[in-house]
């Protein structure tokens, strides 16, 4: 990513759509041992007592592997093959995205009018959201999916639909930020997206879409998941795995566009082909799909419309993940060597980006660049012992903590970090890149985890607390949420402040900085006003930055 100038990537992808295939194109073929090796990638899930994975690849719009391995049904011993249907999760989005744009493109709304011109329930927060904003997850809605599961109804347990994810919407106060100022990943835009086609269009999402975009691209095995309780031939149980159980875990929900595109491998590669076809939605549909989002100081950001324009392994990648109960989904686009890959699979457990990655590298191996692997810096062990403490979110204000353990930095639970240089580090093989942060007298203050996908992810270095019991008893009460419509009530239990929630719900709360804890629920923070009382409780998640609870008892 850079600042205040347009991708490198999205350069080049204009490139490769101006000119001539052959002009820029690295041409593969399959290698002669591609199946097996891909059957390999696949040996711990194709199993008769396992769910499983469908696999797809193309070359240039010519399907070379459709395969299937584990289980699509372990009640009724059905098999995984290429003809079944999974859901998508996220990867969804950029079919939910496609549909705005053709609307567009039709000049029926402009990606730079206001959400609340088409649907005027969305809360006026000064700073008009743009449609643009929420294909790009840069409006600073909350995530309606956590504001729903702080009020303790996470999806699955009720039977959301896309009114329901509005009347959510309607009840926030405030956003996470202000639109355009950051990135922050957001169902929210996406439901919402779903509702404007509806509207714009005068007809069901479901029947727009299938119309405009599965119907045209002969996506035969495709619809979206509006109503759960529909017949879906061929279509696999999710289940969650932990240790030896395995349960079935369904979405049992009707909120879609967000996610809920039911699927095969097979239509998923034929979107893919559109990409080069350009036969639903022309050219211009396309560029625009793969035009970046920009921030308000001029920054590019890795997200696109429901797309994420990427770089792995020194190749030009476009591709998105998805998860939704016990789904897994990723697909992938090499566009300069015509490359398209679609992993589903029905087992929480099961890393569905990781093995499209696998597959990909299979047929890829001879054009991904090598380079020499570089030698860890050596970093002295008071250089590191320095950077050990603890790390506050400046966006939702979880914590971090670093610590030094046989004479390497290692950041909580997510391992290693891994030394650039004095103050970069890298979170793993694959992971984010830890910048510190000194002041002129040389102290650590401050970490970023940086990512292609979001680079500014701060966290400022804080003390830790040990409150009394005198302290935490000044937390002890009720606090209430109209956004959230719960009421939380914090007690204090053989010196742990716990917070009881409807129906049955006990969370332990961890002491972290002053005033601050972490919990299941995120960072909690007992705010106080200016003779020092404790007046609200904020949580604070990755999805929803700073809800507020006022103190009612």
């Amino acid at each position: 990513m850079t600042r205040g100038a347009a991708s490198p990537f999205l350069t080049i992808f204009a490139f490769v759509l101006t000119l001539a295939p052959a002009a820029v194109a690295q041409k593969i073929s399959p290698p002669p041992d591609a199946r097996g090796s891909v059957d390999k990638i696949f040996t711990r899930l194709n199993r008769t007592d396992s769910p499983g994975c469908t696999v797809g690849a193309a070359i240039d719009g010519a399907t070379v592997l459709n395969a299937g391995y584990g289980m699509a049904d372990l009640e009724h011993s059905l098999a995984i093959v290429p003809e079944t249907i999974f859901e998508a999760g996220s990867v969804s989005k950029q079919f939910t995205a496609a549909a705005v744009l053709l609307l567009a493109g039709q000049g029926k709304l402009s990606l730079d009018d206001p959400v609340r011109k088409y649907i005027p329930e969305v809360p006026d927060y000064g700073t008009p959201i743009t449609i643009r904003h929420m294909i790009n997850h840069t409006s600073g809605l909350r995530d309606w999916g956590s504001v729903a599961a702080i009020g303790g109804w996470p999806r699955t347990t009720r039977a959301y639909t896309n009114t329901h994810v509005l009347e959510i919407v309607s009840r926030q106060r405030a956003l996470n930020y202000t639109p355009g100022a950051e990135y922050s990943y957001s169902n929210t835009g996406f439901n919402l997206s779903a509702i404007l086609v509806s509207r714009v269009s005068g007809k069901p999402f479901a029947e727009f879409t299938r119309e405009a975009i599965f119907t045209p691209l002969g996506m035969s095995s495709t619809q979206w998941r509006d109503d759960f309780q529909r017949i879906v031939r061929n279509r696999a149980i999710a289940y969650t795995q932990n240790g030896g159980s395995i349960r079935m875990e369904m979405p049992f929900e009707n909120a879609h566009g967000n996610g809920g595109l039911l699927t095969t491998a097979g239509d998923l590669l034929r979107w893919n082909q559109n990409f080069s076809q350009f036969k639903v939605g022309g050219r211009s549909m396309i560029e625009a799909e793969h035009q970046q989002g920009r921030l308000n100081d001029g920054r590019t950001i890795a997200y696109a419309a429901g797309l994420m324009v990427l770089t792995w392994k020194g190749l030009h990648e476009v591709s998105h993940s998805g998860a939704t109960a016990g789904y897994r989904a990723w697909l992938g686009r090499y566009p300069e060597q015509g490359l398209s890959v679609a992993v589903l699979c029905n087992v929480s457990t099961a890393n569905a980006t990781e093995l499209g990655h696998q597959v990909a590298e299979v047929y890829l191996n001879g054009v991904i660049p090598h380079h020499a692997q570089e030698k860890p810096a050596m970093i002295a062990a008071s250089a590191l012992n320095a950077k050990a403490g603890l790390y506050r979110s400046v966006r939702d204000h979880e914590t971090l903590s670093v610590g030094v353990k046989d004479g390497q930095l290692q950041l909580d639970r997510r391992g290693v970090l891994k030394p650039v240089s004095a103050n970069v580090f890298t979170v793993g093989d694959d992971g984010p890149r830890a910048e510190f942060d000194n002041d002129v007298s040389g102290k650590v203050t401050r970490l970023r985890l940086a990512t292609e996908v979001d680079e500014g992810n701060y966290y400022e270095r804080v003390d830790r607390a040990n409150p009394s019991r005198a302290e935490l008893q000044g937390m002890v009460g009720e606090y209430a949420s109209d956004e959230a419509e719960v009421t939380l009530k914090v007690a204090l239990e053989q010196d742990q402040l716990v917070i009881h929630r409807r129906p049955d719900t006990k969370i332990p709360l961890t002491p972290t900085y002053k005033d601050g804890f972490s919990s299941s629920l995120g960072s909690v923070r007992f705010m106080r006003d200016s003779a020092g009382r404790v007046t609200e409780l904020s949580i604070g998640q990755q999805r929803v930055w700073d809800m507020r609870f006022r103190r009612v008892q």
